[in-house]
Protein backbone atom coordinates (compact mmCIF):
# COMPACT_ATOMS: atom_id res chain seq x y z
CA UNK A 1 0.00 0.00 0.00
CA UNK A 2 2.03 2.87 -1.17
CA UNK A 3 5.76 3.52 -0.43
CA UNK A 4 7.82 4.38 2.31
CA UNK A 5 10.96 6.26 2.19
CA UNK A 6 13.51 6.44 5.06
CA UNK A 7 14.94 10.15 5.67
CA UNK A 8 16.02 9.96 9.21
CA UNK A 9 19.53 11.09 9.21
CA UNK A 10 21.13 10.12 12.97
CA UNK A 11 19.21 8.37 16.50
CA UNK A 12 16.56 10.47 17.67
CA UNK A 13 17.31 11.88 20.67
CA UNK A 14 14.52 11.56 23.49
CA UNK A 15 16.93 11.30 27.03
CA UNK A 16 15.73 14.16 28.99
CA UNK A 17 13.06 16.63 27.25
CA UNK A 18 9.94 15.35 26.61
CA UNK A 19 8.93 17.04 23.43
CA UNK A 20 11.35 14.21 22.09
CA UNK A 21 9.46 11.79 23.98
CA UNK A 22 5.74 10.01 23.07
CA UNK A 23 3.94 11.09 20.44
CA UNK A 24 5.88 14.37 20.43
CA UNK A 25 8.81 12.01 19.05
CA UNK A 26 9.69 12.44 14.95
CA UNK A 27 8.58 10.29 12.79
CA UNK A 28 11.56 8.91 10.34
CA UNK A 29 10.06 8.34 6.98
CA UNK A 30 8.11 10.09 4.38
CA UNK A 31 5.25 7.94 3.41
CA UNK A 32 3.19 7.63 0.50
CA UNK A 33 -0.04 5.56 1.01
CA UNK A 34 -2.65 4.86 -1.54
CA UNK A 35 -7.30 3.37 -0.96
CA UNK A 36 -6.68 4.01 2.54
CA UNK A 37 -8.67 1.84 5.28
CA UNK A 38 -11.98 3.84 6.32
CA UNK A 39 -14.56 2.60 9.39
CA UNK A 40 -18.00 4.29 8.89
CA UNK A 41 -19.03 6.05 5.72
CA UNK A 42 -16.89 9.51 4.78
CA UNK A 43 -19.52 12.10 3.68
CA UNK A 44 -19.24 12.35 -0.33
CA UNK A 45 -19.21 16.31 -0.24
CA UNK A 46 -16.09 15.78 1.55
CA UNK A 47 -13.91 16.41 -1.34
CA UNK A 48 -10.37 17.97 -0.74
CA UNK A 49 -7.40 17.60 1.53
CA UNK A 50 -6.95 17.50 5.35
CA UNK A 51 -3.88 19.14 5.83
CA UNK A 52 -1.26 19.43 9.43
CA UNK A 53 1.65 21.02 9.97
CA UNK A 54 4.17 20.57 13.29
CA UNK A 55 8.10 20.30 13.85
CA UNK A 56 9.47 17.22 13.25
CA UNK A 57 13.39 17.24 13.12
CA UNK A 58 14.98 16.35 10.16
CA UNK A 59 18.24 15.60 12.36
CA UNK A 60 18.38 13.91 16.07
CA UNK A 61 18.72 17.20 17.90
CA UNK A 62 20.54 17.90 21.10
CA UNK A 63 17.54 17.40 23.90
CA UNK A 64 19.20 19.59 26.40
CA UNK A 65 18.65 22.29 24.18
CA UNK A 66 15.98 21.49 21.79
CA UNK A 67 12.39 23.64 21.59
CA UNK A 68 9.57 22.35 20.39
CA UNK A 69 8.48 25.38 18.39
CA UNK A 70 11.96 25.07 16.14
CA UNK A 71 11.43 21.29 14.85
CA UNK A 72 11.38 21.30 11.08
CA UNK A 73 8.25 21.60 9.85
CA UNK A 74 7.20 18.34 8.25
CA UNK A 75 3.43 18.59 6.80
CA UNK A 76 0.97 15.25 6.56
CA UNK A 77 -2.12 14.84 4.31
CA UNK A 78 -5.15 13.27 3.87
CA UNK A 79 -6.79 13.22 0.40
CA UNK A 80 -10.87 12.58 0.01
CA UNK A 81 -13.20 12.44 -2.50
CA UNK A 82 -16.33 10.18 -3.69
CA UNK A 83 -16.71 8.86 -0.29
CA UNK A 84 -13.03 7.37 -0.57
CA UNK A 85 -9.68 8.50 1.21
CA UNK A 86 -7.52 8.36 -1.41
CA UNK A 87 -4.00 8.83 0.45
CA UNK A 88 -2.11 9.83 3.10
CA UNK A 89 1.61 11.01 2.68
CA UNK A 90 4.06 13.29 5.02
CA UNK A 91 6.73 15.32 3.67
CA UNK A 92 9.12 17.71 5.66
CA UNK A 93 9.03 21.24 4.18
CA UNK A 94 12.44 21.31 2.19
CA UNK A 95 14.46 24.60 3.90
CA UNK A 96 17.99 25.19 2.54
CA UNK A 97 18.99 23.16 5.72
CA UNK A 98 16.37 20.28 5.14
CA UNK A 99 17.13 19.95 1.93
CA UNK A 100 21.02 19.70 2.20
CA UNK A 101 20.15 16.82 5.68
CA UNK A 102 18.00 14.72 3.25
CA UNK A 103 21.13 15.21 0.02
CA UNK A 104 18.96 17.11 -2.34
CA UNK A 105 19.31 20.23 -3.84
CA UNK A 106 18.32 23.89 -2.24
CA UNK A 107 15.51 25.10 -3.90
CA UNK A 108 15.77 28.54 -4.42
CA UNK A 109 14.04 31.46 -3.80
CA UNK A 110 13.81 34.81 -1.42
CA UNK A 111 14.73 34.59 2.04
CA UNK A 112 13.95 37.46 4.97
CA UNK A 113 17.19 38.61 6.76
CA UNK A 114 18.97 35.49 6.26
CA UNK A 115 16.30 33.45 7.80
CA UNK A 116 15.09 30.77 6.37
CA UNK A 117 12.84 28.16 8.13
CA UNK A 118 11.55 24.66 7.50
CA UNK A 119 7.83 26.72 7.97
CA UNK A 120 6.31 24.40 11.15
CA UNK A 121 3.17 25.77 12.47
CA UNK A 122 0.97 26.03 10.12
CA UNK A 123 -0.75 25.23 6.57
CA UNK A 124 -3.49 27.27 4.85
CA UNK A 125 -5.03 27.17 0.74
CA UNK A 126 -5.03 30.78 -0.97
CA UNK A 127 -5.59 31.45 -4.40
CA UNK A 128 -5.41 27.61 -5.29
CA UNK A 129 -2.00 27.68 -3.59
CA UNK A 130 -0.55 25.34 -1.11
CA UNK A 131 1.27 27.57 1.59
CA UNK A 132 3.21 26.03 4.84
CA UNK A 133 3.54 29.23 7.12
CA UNK A 134 5.80 30.26 10.57
CA UNK A 135 6.12 33.25 12.33
CA UNK A 136 9.10 35.61 13.82
CA UNK A 137 10.73 36.45 10.69
CA UNK A 138 10.61 33.80 7.89
CA UNK A 139 8.66 33.30 4.90
CA UNK A 140 6.08 30.76 4.04
CA UNK A 141 6.75 27.63 1.72
CA UNK A 142 4.87 26.94 -1.39
CA UNK A 143 3.73 23.17 -1.40
CA UNK A 144 2.65 21.32 -4.38
CA UNK A 145 -1.13 19.63 -3.84
CA UNK A 146 1.16 16.53 -3.34
CA UNK A 147 3.18 18.53 -0.89
CA UNK A 148 6.63 18.22 -2.35
CA UNK A 149 7.97 21.56 -1.61
CA UNK A 150 8.50 24.34 -4.42
CA UNK A 151 10.53 26.92 -2.64
CA UNK A 152 10.17 29.86 -0.22
CA UNK A 153 7.61 32.66 -1.29
CA UNK A 154 7.35 36.34 -0.57
CA UNK A 155 3.72 36.33 -2.48
CA UNK A 156 4.96 36.62 -6.48
CA UNK A 157 7.48 40.12 -4.43
CA UNK A 158 4.84 41.92 -2.69
CA UNK A 159 5.44 40.68 1.02
CA UNK A 160 8.27 42.81 2.19
CA UNK A 161 9.44 40.92 5.43
CA UNK A 162 8.50 37.63 7.31
CA UNK A 163 4.68 36.79 7.71
CA UNK A 164 2.61 35.16 10.42
CA UNK A 165 1.54 31.60 11.56
CA UNK A 166 -2.36 32.88 11.99
CA UNK A 167 -3.89 34.63 8.83
CA UNK A 168 -7.46 35.46 9.49
CA UNK A 169 -9.29 34.72 6.50
CA UNK A 170 -12.18 37.32 5.84
CA UNK A 171 -15.72 35.46 4.77
CA UNK A 172 -16.65 37.85 2.56
CA UNK A 173 -13.96 38.71 0.67
CA UNK A 174 -11.52 36.33 1.21
CA UNK A 175 -8.79 37.95 1.82
CA UNK A 176 -5.82 37.30 4.18
CA UNK A 177 -5.58 39.65 7.44
CA UNK A 178 -1.93 39.04 9.48
CA UNK A 179 -0.02 40.48 11.97
CA UNK A 180 3.23 39.27 11.85
CA UNK A 181 6.68 40.06 14.01
CA UNK A 182 10.48 39.52 13.87
CA UNK A 183 12.99 40.80 16.55
CA UNK A 184 15.25 42.88 13.25
CA UNK A 185 12.14 45.32 13.50
CA UNK A 186 12.05 46.56 16.82
CA UNK A 187 8.79 47.07 18.81
CA UNK A 188 7.21 47.22 15.32
CA UNK A 189 4.88 44.75 13.90
CA UNK A 190 3.33 44.32 9.76
CA UNK A 191 -0.27 44.61 9.79
CA UNK A 192 -0.48 43.23 6.37
CA UNK A 193 -3.77 42.50 3.96
CA UNK A 194 -3.30 39.76 1.24
CA UNK A 195 -5.48 39.99 -1.34
CA UNK A 196 -7.71 36.80 -3.17
CA UNK A 197 -5.03 36.71 -5.69
CA UNK A 198 -2.29 36.29 -3.19
CA UNK A 199 -0.78 39.47 -3.27
CA UNK A 200 0.00 42.39 -0.34
CA UNK A 201 -2.66 45.52 -1.19
CA UNK A 202 -2.01 46.55 2.24
CA UNK A 203 0.75 46.60 4.60
CA UNK A 204 1.80 49.25 7.78
CA UNK A 205 4.37 49.21 10.35
CA UNK A 206 2.66 49.38 14.08
CA UNK A 207 4.18 49.79 17.02
CA UNK A 208 3.81 47.76 20.39
CA UNK A 209 5.24 48.45 23.71
CA UNK A 210 8.07 45.94 22.76
CA UNK A 211 9.84 43.28 20.92
CA UNK A 212 6.92 41.20 21.80
CA UNK A 213 5.87 37.59 19.91
CA UNK A 214 2.40 37.86 18.64
CA UNK A 215 1.19 34.70 17.53
CA UNK A 216 -2.46 35.31 16.86
CA UNK A 217 -4.52 37.76 15.85
CA UNK A 218 -8.32 37.74 15.35
CA UNK A 219 -10.59 40.64 13.20
CA UNK A 220 -13.62 42.39 13.36
CA UNK A 221 -15.66 43.40 10.59
CA UNK A 222 -14.43 47.10 12.06
CA UNK A 223 -10.82 46.18 13.47
CA UNK A 224 -7.72 44.15 13.86
CA UNK A 225 -6.94 42.74 17.38
CA UNK A 226 -3.30 43.26 18.61
CA UNK A 227 -1.91 41.47 21.16
CA UNK A 228 0.36 43.13 23.43
CA UNK A 229 1.77 40.30 26.00
CA UNK A 230 4.57 39.88 28.59
CA UNK A 231 6.39 37.56 26.00
CA UNK A 232 9.37 39.48 24.88
CA UNK A 233 12.52 38.85 22.69
CA UNK A 234 15.86 38.25 24.72
CA UNK A 235 19.13 39.58 23.36
CA UNK A 236 21.26 38.15 25.86
CA UNK A 237 18.94 34.64 24.80
CA UNK A 238 19.76 34.91 21.05
CA UNK A 239 23.80 35.89 22.07
CA UNK A 240 23.56 32.28 24.03
CA UNK A 241 22.20 30.66 20.96
CA UNK A 242 18.60 29.58 21.96
CA UNK A 243 16.71 29.31 18.79
CA UNK A 244 13.56 30.96 20.25
CA UNK A 245 14.86 33.71 22.60
CA UNK A 246 11.30 34.97 24.06
CA UNK A 247 10.54 35.02 27.69
CA UNK A 248 8.25 36.05 30.42
CA UNK A 249 8.71 39.88 31.85
CA UNK A 250 7.18 40.31 34.87
CA UNK A 251 7.04 44.30 34.52
CA UNK A 252 5.16 44.64 31.36
CA UNK A 253 1.84 45.86 30.72
CA UNK A 254 -0.37 43.28 28.75
CA UNK A 255 -2.69 45.11 27.00
CA UNK A 256 -5.08 44.59 23.81
CA UNK A 257 -5.46 47.06 20.93
CA UNK A 258 -7.55 47.77 18.37
CA UNK A 259 -6.10 49.04 15.01
CA UNK A 260 -8.79 50.19 12.08
CA UNK A 261 -9.22 46.92 9.79
CA UNK A 262 -9.38 48.30 6.45
CA UNK A 263 -7.34 52.09 7.17
CA UNK A 264 -4.08 52.61 6.35
CA UNK A 265 -4.16 54.43 9.77
CA UNK A 266 -1.52 53.39 12.38
CA UNK A 267 -3.35 54.31 15.43
CA UNK A 268 -4.46 52.01 18.01
CA UNK A 269 -6.77 52.59 20.83
CA UNK A 270 -4.90 50.25 23.93
CA UNK A 271 -6.76 48.64 26.28
CA UNK A 272 -5.25 47.07 29.68
CA UNK A 273 -5.40 43.80 30.54
CA UNK A 274 -4.56 41.44 33.20
CA UNK A 275 -0.81 39.93 32.66
CA UNK A 276 -1.22 36.95 30.58
CA UNK A 277 -0.47 34.83 27.00
CA UNK A 278 -2.72 34.50 24.45
CA UNK A 279 -1.83 31.95 21.45
CA UNK A 280 -4.96 31.59 20.17
CA UNK A 281 -8.46 33.43 19.96
CA UNK A 282 -11.43 31.65 19.25
CA UNK A 283 -13.15 34.59 17.63
CA UNK A 284 -14.41 38.21 17.96
CA UNK A 285 -16.83 40.38 16.66
CA UNK A 286 -18.20 44.32 17.24
CA UNK A 287 -20.34 44.99 20.13
CA UNK A 288 -24.13 46.20 18.42
CA UNK A 289 -23.95 49.79 18.54
CA UNK A 290 -20.65 50.67 20.12
CA UNK A 291 -17.15 51.14 19.58
CA UNK A 292 -15.90 47.63 21.43
CA UNK A 293 -15.69 44.17 20.65
CA UNK A 294 -15.95 40.42 22.31
CA UNK A 295 -13.38 38.31 22.32
CA UNK A 296 -12.86 35.12 23.00
CA UNK A 297 -9.93 33.58 23.95
CA UNK A 298 -7.41 30.46 25.19
CA UNK A 299 -5.33 32.21 28.30
CA UNK A 300 -2.56 30.97 29.82
CA UNK A 301 -1.56 32.75 33.11
CA UNK A 302 1.95 32.99 32.04
CA UNK A 303 3.84 32.09 29.06
CA UNK A 304 8.28 30.71 29.50
CA UNK A 305 8.65 32.35 32.77
CA UNK A 306 10.58 28.97 34.20
CA UNK A 307 10.20 26.41 31.38
CA UNK A 308 11.70 27.40 28.32
CA UNK A 309 11.62 24.60 26.11
CA UNK A 310 7.33 24.36 25.06
CA UNK A 311 4.27 25.86 26.71
CA UNK A 312 4.43 24.80 31.06
CA UNK A 313 3.34 27.61 32.79
CA UNK A 314 -0.20 26.35 34.06
CA UNK A 315 -3.22 24.93 31.96
CA UNK A 316 -5.05 27.70 29.45
CA UNK A 317 -9.10 28.58 29.99
CA UNK A 318 -11.61 29.87 27.67
CA UNK A 319 -12.12 33.57 28.19
CA UNK A 320 -14.29 36.26 27.01
CA UNK A 321 -12.81 39.81 27.28
CA UNK A 322 -15.10 42.81 26.65
CA UNK A 323 -13.18 45.36 24.79
CA UNK A 324 -14.98 49.16 25.12
CA UNK A 325 -12.92 50.26 22.12
CA UNK A 326 -11.99 53.82 24.41
CA UNK A 327 -9.49 53.11 25.99
CA UNK A 328 -11.16 51.58 29.28
CA UNK A 329 -10.30 48.59 30.97
CA UNK A 330 -11.05 44.84 29.59
CA UNK A 331 -13.54 43.34 31.53
CA UNK A 332 -12.51 39.57 31.74
CA UNK A 333 -15.14 36.93 31.99
CA UNK A 334 -14.38 32.91 32.37
CA UNK A 335 -16.69 30.82 30.19
CA UNK A 336 -14.88 27.89 31.09
CA UNK A 337 -13.07 26.47 33.49
CA UNK A 338 -11.60 23.43 31.93
CA UNK A 339 -7.89 23.38 30.49
CA UNK A 340 -8.25 23.68 26.31
CA UNK A 341 -6.48 25.24 23.63
CA UNK A 342 -6.79 25.11 19.38
CA UNK A 343 -10.04 27.06 19.63
CA UNK A 344 -11.79 27.07 16.39
CA UNK A 345 -15.31 27.79 15.01
CA UNK A 346 -17.23 27.47 11.68
CA UNK A 347 -14.87 30.08 9.84
CA UNK A 348 -18.15 31.28 7.72
CA UNK A 349 -18.55 33.11 11.06
CA UNK A 350 -15.19 34.46 11.31
CA UNK A 351 -14.84 38.81 12.73
CA UNK A 352 -18.76 38.04 13.21
CA UNK A 353 -21.55 37.18 16.07
CA UNK A 354 -21.22 33.65 16.34
CA UNK A 355 -22.66 30.33 18.26
CA UNK A 356 -20.29 27.63 17.64
CA UNK A 357 -16.65 26.73 19.24
CA UNK A 358 -14.55 24.10 19.67
CA UNK A 359 -11.34 23.24 21.70
CA UNK A 360 -9.06 20.74 22.76
CA UNK A 361 -9.13 19.38 26.32
CA UNK A 362 -5.56 19.92 27.54
CA UNK A 363 -3.59 19.00 31.38
CA UNK A 364 -0.66 18.79 32.78
CA UNK A 365 1.80 16.16 31.47
CA UNK A 366 5.00 15.89 33.51
CA UNK A 367 5.81 19.91 33.74
CA UNK A 368 4.36 20.06 29.77
CA UNK A 369 0.68 21.28 28.84
CA UNK A 370 -0.18 18.62 26.55
CA UNK A 371 -3.81 17.49 24.86
CA UNK A 372 -5.58 14.71 26.10
CA UNK A 373 -8.68 12.74 24.69
CA UNK A 374 -11.35 15.53 25.42
CA UNK A 375 -12.90 17.47 22.24
CA UNK A 376 -15.12 20.51 23.40
CA UNK A 377 -18.23 21.81 21.81
CA UNK A 378 -19.08 25.12 23.15
CA UNK A 379 -22.60 26.48 22.57
CA UNK A 380 -22.63 30.43 23.10
CA UNK A 381 -26.33 30.83 22.60
CA UNK A 382 -27.41 28.37 24.93
CA UNK A 383 -24.52 28.37 27.54
CA UNK A 384 -23.51 25.03 27.29
CA UNK A 385 -20.63 22.19 26.05
CA UNK A 386 -20.47 19.34 25.35
CA UNK A 387 -17.42 17.00 25.66
CA UNK A 388 -16.51 13.80 23.60
CA UNK A 389 -13.64 11.20 25.51
CA UNK A 390 -11.99 9.18 22.92
CA UNK A 391 -10.43 5.89 24.07
CA UNK A 392 -8.30 6.06 27.36
CA UNK A 393 -4.58 6.92 26.25
CA UNK A 394 -5.57 8.79 23.31
CA UNK A 395 -4.45 12.39 22.71
CA UNK A 396 -5.75 14.01 20.02
CA UNK A 397 -5.59 17.51 17.71
CA UNK A 398 -6.60 20.74 16.78
CA UNK A 399 -10.42 19.91 15.77
CA UNK A 400 -10.82 21.79 12.19
CA UNK A 401 -14.73 22.45 10.95
CA UNK A 402 -15.99 21.51 7.25
CA UNK A 403 -19.59 23.04 6.48
CA UNK A 404 -21.92 20.48 4.95
CA UNK A 405 -22.09 23.02 2.10
CA UNK A 406 -21.34 27.13 2.21
CA UNK A 407 -25.23 27.68 2.63
CA UNK A 408 -25.82 25.85 6.04
CA UNK A 409 -26.25 26.97 8.58
CA UNK A 410 -23.46 27.73 11.83
CA UNK A 411 -22.27 24.47 12.61
CA UNK A 412 -24.25 22.11 10.04
CA UNK A 413 -21.03 19.60 9.07
CA UNK A 414 -18.39 17.74 10.29
CA UNK A 415 -15.54 18.34 12.59
CA UNK A 416 -12.44 16.41 11.87
CA UNK A 417 -9.36 15.81 14.34
CA UNK A 418 -6.02 13.40 14.29
CA UNK A 419 -5.80 10.72 16.94
CA UNK A 420 -3.15 8.97 18.51
CA UNK A 421 -3.26 6.53 20.54
CA UNK A 422 -0.42 5.89 23.31
CA UNK A 423 2.15 3.30 22.97
CA UNK A 424 0.88 2.42 19.14
CA UNK A 425 2.79 3.83 15.92
CA UNK A 426 -0.18 4.39 13.99
CA UNK A 427 -2.90 7.29 14.03
CA UNK A 428 -6.55 7.53 12.84
CA UNK A 429 -8.42 10.67 11.34
CA UNK A 430 -12.02 11.27 12.96
CA UNK A 431 -14.61 12.73 11.23
CA UNK A 432 -17.40 13.45 13.57
CA UNK A 433 -21.27 15.13 13.20
CA UNK A 434 -20.71 18.93 14.55
CA UNK A 435 -23.80 18.65 15.77
CA UNK A 436 -23.62 15.28 17.69
CA UNK A 437 -19.86 15.26 18.70
CA UNK A 438 -20.63 12.62 21.18
CA UNK A 439 -22.44 10.06 18.72
CA UNK A 440 -20.96 7.43 16.49
CA UNK A 441 -17.93 8.93 14.34
CA UNK A 442 -19.24 9.17 10.45
CA UNK A 443 -16.01 7.77 9.87
CA UNK A 444 -12.61 6.81 10.99
CA UNK A 445 -9.79 6.88 8.03
CA UNK A 446 -6.88 4.64 9.42
CA UNK A 447 -3.22 6.44 8.61
CA UNK A 448 -0.29 4.28 7.66
CA UNK A 449 2.05 6.01 10.38
CA UNK A 450 1.90 8.21 13.47
CA UNK A 451 0.93 11.74 12.97
CA UNK A 452 3.23 13.01 15.81
CA UNK A 453 1.53 15.86 18.20
CA UNK A 454 1.94 19.24 16.45
CA UNK A 455 0.58 22.86 15.88
CA UNK A 456 -2.21 23.57 12.90
CA UNK A 457 -3.91 22.23 9.89
CA UNK A 458 -7.11 23.14 8.08
CA UNK A 459 -9.25 21.62 5.21
CA UNK A 460 -8.61 22.44 1.67
CA UNK A 461 -11.68 21.85 -0.30
CA UNK A 462 -10.12 20.13 -4.49
CA UNK A 463 -11.92 23.29 -7.05
CA UNK A 464 -14.92 22.97 -8.28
Amino acid sequence: NGQSRPRWRGKIAVATNPYLMGNFAPVVTEVTAANLTVIGSLPVELRGRFLRNGPNPVKAPDPSTYHWFTGDGMVHGIHLSEGKADWYRNRWVRSAEVAQALGEAVHPGPVHEGMDFASNTNVIGHAGRTFAIVEAGALPYELTDELETIGPCDFDGSLAGGYTAHPKRDPQSGELYAVSYYWGWGNDVEVTILDAQSRVRSSRRVTLGGPVSVHDTAITEKWIVLLDLPVLFDLEMAGAGARFPYHWADDYPARVGLLARDSESTDVVWHEVDPCYVFHTMNAYDTEGGDGIVLDVARHPSMFRTVLNGPAEGLPTLERWHVDGLGGPVKEERLDDRGQEFPRIDERQLGRPYRIGYSVSVRDQGGIVGTESGLIRHDHLANTTEVRHFRSGATIGEAVFVPRSETSQEGDGWVMTLVHQAGTDNSDLYILNAQDICGEPQAIVHLPQRVPAGFHGNWIPDPD
